[in-house]
């Protein structure tokens, strides 16, 4: 559906929401978890909340084009001050709540933020440790009240801020909405720090425009309405979410639900029910994971009837595509409906209309797998740099393995070395103070993506690997391993997964097994085990899953199919640095830490 409001900038955005559209609704904009029960937020409270933070951070000496940072996980303050910073002309620079200190500290420096906004104690001891080494920090502003834990006089809380505006308030009434007023689409609304898997962080500078070009496209394209209700999980500080649900959700009038955290998505799911939810294919592993091991512990019996309700449910959705269901097939999936299907469905909240996926590749069994107990998983792809979707599959129209056709206003091209080449109204400014890597990936306003792909007989985009990450054997075959990972880590067995091979004679891997998968099969055959490490060191285990990659060998090609592999006892990390924030795996870094490793298994070959 297209917006309520065509609108330009975010602030005009807020002020259509809050002063025109909250008189013709009765939905909450906002929901979240007050004392162990989710409650709403209306239009009204989330005008006031924002503009007594505007005039706060104006009294703080904020004022247009200065830089804001937010470190905070999500919660409705984090919108508050989103629309507070952009409503005052100002850029702010979201951080992931998971970066470090000395992170931190250059992101702070670079973007020359005059202020931090932090949610708890725990991000604000990280600015204290660094804040002697940023010169232009004046001011830091704690979300919860009482993690102060320092006297410094120039560390406020939320609703010290808002206070501090009153005076401003009271002698200017109408200073947020002139300010409001004055914001233009080409303005500098975000940098958007991208982590990289090499490098020193890069600062993409997106307009309001940008992102409301995007976000426009996105609705176009899908059926999103004010009925809808999004559950949020994803970082806001993440453009995906930000723009994907965030912005998306609040253009066309829908409520959106903030979850407690990670780990609480599963229950939140049933207590929000939502319509709609954005998400990365590592949720639909782990959820297909414990279906698939919760069947597995059931009876044989039951066990048969799954797997029968589950290839119904295959037959009936491509009969549905095909618009041409037979009533034998029609009955027949009634039947697997209701003794399956519906009750997997039910743990998601029994509402969802459909997930968007973006962020990385989604596996084409996941896809088939979800959309045979009718649950659609809409595949997008983008970059930070672009706002971010570029190309996003339909409801009436996707294919998985794909990542769908090009959104309403993008040119797409491929170059003639695969790239995919990208230009439109949400493409980037660039990079921030960065006019060398900005001239590399822009070139004649078309975005160099530094992915590979080609577009299928029917317009949709295949990615088939990241540009910098196809390397080449000593056999001379070019090795794309994203698709190869993907394959891999679709077994019960394995968690993350790494692939070995550039310069080398045959392929390798570095393997994080699903210890809680392993544990249980330990445990059932009387393996004995006090670690991780003695699981990873035990020869039943490395055979076990050696017989399960197996399986998956089969849909390889010889030169693609791996011949070792080494098992790690622990997983690849932010904190340790080997994955982004976003979850890439560094694979610069990995190879070099566990180099002894990888060369054992190449002289043993010898």
């Amino acid at each position: 559906m297209p917006l309520l409001k065509e609108c330009k900038t975010i602030p005009e955005l807020f002020e259509f929401l809050t002063e025109v559209y909250a008189k013709q609704t009765k939905s909450f904009v906002m929901m979240h978890k007050v004392n162990g029960k989710y409650e709403g937020i209306t239009y009204q409270q989330f005008k006031q909340e924002t503009e007594d933070f505007a005039f706060g951070l104006a009294s703080l000496g904020v004022s247009r084009f200065d830089k804001v940072a937010i470190i905070s996980e999500n919660r409705p303050e984090w919108v508050y001050c989103d629309m507070a910073i952009l409503g005052l002309g100002a850029v702010d620079v979201p951080l992931y709540p998971s970066l470090t200190s000395d992170s931190i500290e250059f992101i702070l420096n670079n973007s020359e933020s005059k202020g931090i906004i932090v949610s708890n104690k725990f991000q604000l001891n990280k600015i204290l440790k660094i804040s002697k080494n940023c010169p232009k920090l004046g001011f830091i502003i704690v979300l919860n009240e009482k993690d102060i834990v320092s006297s410094d006089q120039k560390i406020f809380t939320f609703k010290e801020v808002q206070m501090k505006g009153g005076k401003l308030k009271q002698e200017d009434p109408p200073y947020f909405k002139d300010k409001m007023n004055k914001v233009q689409p080409d303005d500098l609304c975000t940098i958007i720090y991208t982590s990289g898997t090499t490098g020193e962080p890069k600062g993409v500078m997106l307009t309001h425009w940008n992102i409301l070009s995007n976000s426009k496209a996105a609705l176009e394209v899908l059926p999103i309405y004010e009925t809808d209700v999004w559950l949020s999980f994803l970082p806001l500080c993440h453009i995906f979410e930000r723009m994907g649900g965030y912005y998306t959700g609040f253009a066309s009038g829908g409520t959106m639900c903030y979850a407690e955290s990670i780990e609480s998505v599963a229950t939140n799911l049933l207590e929000v029910k939502p319509t709609l939810m954005t998400s990365v294919p590592r949720l639909f592993e782990r959820i297909y994971s414990k279906v698939i091991k919760n069947v597995e512990s059931q009876s044989p019996k039951k066990q048969k009837i799954f797997y029968w309700a589950l290839n119904i449910g295959k037959e009936y959705a491509q009969a549905k595509k095909a618009k041409k269901i037979p009533l034998t097939l029609s009955l027949r999936y009634k039947i697997a409906n209701k003794l399956v299907l519906s009750k997997i469905r039910e743990k998601t909240g029994g509402n969802l209309r459909f997930f968007i996926s973006g962020g990385a590749a989604l596996a084409r069994e996941l896809g088939e797998f979800f959309e045979a107990l009718g649950i659609l998983i809409i595949e997008g792809y983008g970059l930070t740099e672009s706002s971010p979707v570029i190309t996003a599959n339909r409801v009436d129209d996707y294919k998985f393995g794909t990542v769908g056709k090009v959104l309403p206003g993008i040119e797409v091209k491929i170059a003639s070395d695969g790239e995919i080449l990208a230009r439109g109204p949400n493409i980037m400014q660039g990079y921030y103070k960065n006019k060398k890597e900005t001239e590399a990936v822009l070139k004649n306003g078309w975005l160099h993506t530094g992915d590979i792909g080609v577009f299928d007989a029917d317009g949709f985009l295949m990615i088939t690997d990241r540009k910098k990450h196809l390397f080449k054997t000593t056999t001379g075959k070019y090795i794309a391993p994203t698709p190869i990972e993907n394959l891999f880590v679709s077994s019960k067995f394995i968690d993350q997964f790494m692939l070995i091979g550039d310069s080398r004679m045959f392929l390798s891997a570095l393997i994080v097994p699903d210890f809680e998968a392993v544990r249980e099969y330990a445990d059932s055959h009387k393996i004995h085990y006090t670690s991780n490490e003695d699981l990873v060191k035990n020869e039943e285990i490395h055979k076990l899953i050696e017989n399960d990659m197996t399986k998956f060998q089969k849909q390889l090609a010889n030169y693609e199919k791996v011949r070792k592999f080494v098992l790690l006892d622990k997983p690849f990390t932010i904190e340790s640095g080997e994955i982004t924030p976003s979850m890439k795996i560094k694979r610069k870094f990995v190879e070099e830490r566990y180099r002894h490793l990888i060369e054992e298994m190449y002289e043993s070959s010898l």
